[in-house]
């Protein structure tokens, strides 16, 4: 189980690291290649962190609104609160306030920019559908989810992939008005040549692969919030059987959508199989996932 959560955090910590240096190299492959210097990329990565800032305070709400999500009341779900309240001791954490959703799909997400403004909203049909240990399981995941800040990861990697957008989308505009003539006209000759050429490959691939980057990360959080979530319930059978129950449930999640699926503890979305459709998903393989737990 230690083991598991070492190398999830150490294989977190790589990604985020690629991911800042595919950044900075596509901020100076930019300002080495047109008349704009190094004055694009910094305007582009102040525009997507604003951006980033106003979504990160506000996201919790706006995704509550969108999933139809209600305030869940003691008395109306005493099973629920319960549950929440022990593990939110066991972790050392605040005890999140707790939000329904009236979907007979069972699913659950936390959102929340730290702790202590934090929310879990399961479905109903989560509630009708797993035992204790299941649902004692999928709360420690989402649990898991707050205490290691993945909502404060996941800004960051937001911030991240609209800034590469941005410079992208500046360095292709650049190109079409003639902009792309800082390398040239320094006398770069054939270095400035390739430097130009790469440029405009990452100018077109680079949105592509920042996606890319962001998803890993999310699929790389979900096995580390699994591995967290034994550690905090000590059953990690518990959680692979929820898992197995939620990924066979065949019933859609009427609320859900491409915008919020990554926060949910499997995609709600219908998944197809295959290795570049799974580059392509906020979530590992569900099977895989089970296994890694059961061989914890």
């Amino acid at each position: 189980m230690w083991e598991q959560i070492t190398r999830n955090r150490v294989k977190s910590i790589l990604l985020v690291v690629l991911f800042a240096a595919f950044v900075l190299f596509l901020g100076w492959i930019f300002g080495e290649t047109t008349a704009w210097g190094p004055a694009a990329p910094v305007l582009a990565a102040i525009v997507a962190s604003v951006m980033a800032f106003t979504g990160y305070y506000n996201s919790d709400k706006i995704v509550l609104a969108i999933s139809h999500a209600r305030p869940a009341t003691k008395q109306e779900f005493p099973y629920l609160y319960n549950t929440v309240e022990g593990l939110a001791v066991a972790a050392g954490l605040p005890t999140p306030k707790l939000y329904v959703i009236d979907d007979t799909a069972p699913n659950a997400f936390a959102t929340g920019r730290n702790p202590e403004h934090a929310a879990i909203a399961v479905t109903t049909g989560l509630l009708q559908k797993l035992n204790r240990a299941e649902l004692e399981g999928v709360i420690g995941h989402e649990m898991s989810h707050i205490a290691d800040y993945d909502t404060l990861l996941m800004t960051l990697t937001v911030v991240m992939v609209g800034t590469v957008a941005l410079v992208s989308d500046w360095m292709m505009r650049s190109f079409l008005w003639g902009g792309g003539r800082r390398r040239r006209d320094a006398g770069g000759g054939q270095v400035g040549m390739v430097l130009l050429l790469v440029a405009i490959a990452l100018a077109i691939l680079s949105p592509i692969i920042a996606q890319l980057i962001r998803l890993a990360i999310s699929r790389r959080r979900e096995f580390l919030a699994d591995a967290n979530a034994a550690r905090l319930t000590r059953y990690p059978e518990g959680l692979a059987s929820a898992l197995e129950k939620l990924s066979m449930d065949a019933e859609p999640l009427e609320v859900a959508n491409k915008a919020t699926a990554h926060l949910y503890i499997v995609s709600p979305l219908k998944s197809i199989g295959g290795t570049m459709n799974g580059l392509f998903s906020t979530h590992p393989p569900a099977d895989k996932r089970i296994a890694a737990l059961r061989a914890m």
